[in-house]
This record gives C-alpha cells, sequence and structure tokens, in this order.
C-alpha cells in the first residue's frame, strides 16, 4: 500500500517520504480499513516537529483521523461487515497512523458514518468534534442555558465546539478576529471578542460571566480565563502547561479546571454522529489536499497562507486517499 511517512523531525519540506509498505492484517477484534480520507490538526505538527519524539520511534506513519470503508475483519469482529463506511480516531501514539492507503483498528472504537457526511467531511469532524464533546459534555458538564466561552472559535476545535455548545443549548461566547466573526457567528456564537484588539475580560464581566471556557490557545489565555468565570465555574484546556501558571482568580470562585488530550470511541463517536443527523453539527472543510501534498498541508497549517500568499480559508485541510 502507498503510505507517507515521518523519516525525521523538523521542517515539513524534509520530513515526509512516500512509500510502498504491506497492506496490514487484522488480527482479533479488528477491523481492516480502506482510508478514503485523513485529515491534518495542530497535533500532527507538534508531531512532526519532534514534540512527542519520545512516544515515535522514526520511521512512522502519523495522523489520526479516518473516514473509510471495511475490507476485512479480524477474529470475533463481527460488529462490521466489508463494505460498511465507517469514520473514527485512531488511537494517539499506540500504533500505525492513517497517513496510509488502509489502516488497522479495533472495531470498538469505529462507527458508522454519518450518511449525510462525506469521507472528506467525516475525516476533518473526527478529532476536533470528539475534542469539543469531551471537553463540553465529559468533563465541564455544560448545561443548558449556561454561558460558555470557546477560546480560538475559528479555529478547528473552537468551530466544532461552537455547535456542539449551541446543541446543547448553552449561550455561546467566542473570541476571533474581526474577519472571522461573520463565520463563528454563523456556527452558532452570539458574542464574538476580536481578541487582537478588545480585552475580552472586561467584556465577558460584564456580561456577567460564563460557566464554562474552552480553553484552544493556552499561555496567559489560560490563566486570565478565571476572571471571567462565575461562581462554580469549570475551565477545560486542551494545550499543553510549558510553565507554571497563577489561579489565584479561580480559587475565589470555587472554580474546576480540567485539562484533556482526547481519546477515541465509538459511544462519543455516535453521540456526534446524532448531532450531525440532527443538523446540529456540520464539518467545516477549507481546503481539500491528495496525499501526496501531505507536506503542503504542514505548510498551510502552519503557516496560514496559501503557496502564492493568499490566507488559508476557515476549516479543516481534509486529506484524500483513495480518490
Amino acid at each position: 500500500m502507498r503510505a507517507t511517512e515521518l523519516v525525521r523531525f523538523g521542517d515539513a519540506d524534509t520530513a515526509f517520504a512516500t512509500r510502498e509498505l504491506p497492506v496490514p492484517t487484522p488480527g482479533p477484534g479488528q477491523l481492516l480499513v480502506q482510508v478514503m480520507a485523513t485529515s491534518v490538526n495542530p497535533l500532527d505538527l507538534q508531531t512532526r516537529r519532534g514534540d512527542y519524539r519520545d512516544q515515535l520511534p522514526l520511521p512512522a506513519v502519523i495522523g489520526n483521523d479516518v473516514s473509510g470503508v471495511v475490507v476485512g475483519n479480524g477474529p470475533g469482529a463481527d460488529d462490521f461487515q466489508p463494505g460498511d463506511e465507517v469514520w473514527y480516531l485512531a488511537p494517539i501514539f499506540a500504533g500505525p497512523g492513517t497517513y496510509a492507503e488502509y489502516h488497522v483498528v479495533d472495531q470498538t472504537l469505529v462507527a458508522r458514518k454519518p450518511a449525510r457526511l462525506s469521507h472528506v467531511e467525516a475525516a476533518g469532524l473526527a478529532l476536533v468534534g470528539m475534542t469539543a464533546w469531551q471537553t463540553l459534555v465529559e468533563r465541564a458538564g455544560l448545561r443548558v442555558g449556561e454561558r460558555v466561552l470557546v477560546h480560538g472559535g475559528a479555529g478547528g476545535v473552537g468551530s466544532a465546539a461552537i455547535q456542539v455548545a449551541s446543541a446543547l443549548g448553552a449561550e455561546v461566547v467566542t473570541t476571533a478576529l474581526t474577519k472571522d466573526h461573520d463565520f463563528v457567528t454563523a456556527l452558532g456564537a452570539t458574542t464574538a471578542i476580536d481578541f487582537s484588539t478588545s480585552d475580552y475580560v472586561p467584556r465577558v464581566r460584564a456580561m456577567g460571566g460564563v460557566d464554562v471556557v474552552l480553553d484552544t490557545v493556552g499561555g496567559d489565555t489560560l490563566s486570565r480565563s478565571a476572571q471571567v468565570l462565575a461562581d462554580r465555574g469549570r475551565v477545560v484546556s486542551i494545550v499543553d502547561i510549558a510553565q507554571p501558571q497563577n489561579l489565584l482568580a479561580a480559587w475565589g470562585v470555587n472554580a474546576t479546571y480540567h485539562f484533556l488530550f482526547v481519546g477515541p470511541g465509538r459511544v462519543r463517536l455516535e453521540a456526534l454522529g446524532r448531532l450531525v443527523d440532527e443538523g446540529n453539527l456540520k464539518p467545516v472543510i477549507g481546503t481539500v489536499l491528495p496525499l501526496a501534498d501531505i507536506a503542503q498541508a504542514h505548510e498551510l497549517l502552519e503557516g496560514g497562507t496559501t503557496a502564492d500568499g493568499r490566507r488559508r480559508p476557515n476549516g479543516k485541510i481534509a486529506i484524500t486517499v483513495h480518490p
């Protein structure tokens, strides 16, 4: 099979090599999936740069989103049959990734692809949708009528989180550049604040604060988020903490902090699928590239502009593997 391997840590233009590898064989309880589409996430950039080099011996196939078709079953894997269209989030740093024509996965991590989504759309939703669900539902316990602040609403996780929070009946405030305000309000945000020209803290405090903060930025954003919390508010961050944070303001409102590294699972995918079927969640795909252009996809996500200098469109960068 054709696969793109990470052969060295560093810049995208020298990090990858396309090679022919053996088609993997599914073991007990596993499925062999023909990968129709995958996508590129910030986690991929961090992995390529070497942030997780201790977890990843090279060469390695990376990538975690999959939408595809079952083509083989291991012993005891009878939840799906060849020809079934499925989607899933591959376990992170637990085996070969998804920049390849075929992938083996435990059937318990797989769900049937929502019929209204294309393979490209499903691949662009798996990781960001699962992250939004786990942060807002499983960790924050977001409830109807609560107010949530989503930092970075125009990003992949942020755009999914706005939709999930809105579907749950929450009021959504988000930070985004002014040029992205129409984009985030169309997704369901009721208030958008340009973090580059306005201090979000007094703006949000004037509204009465928020019950939940989803931090997709980290650093100063994480430490200052406690200042906008209502009593017994919750903060969930998906960003590594590079240095100690002063969270004294969180103590003053009896806040709860959670730090999430997303994990796979069928039940979560099925919950997202129901939101899709109900019309409350739609993937935002900004760019589609073939697997042969994976280095370009990394550069585009990292730099934010196209090769001719144009700004990258809002939405995920999806990768087609089998046309």
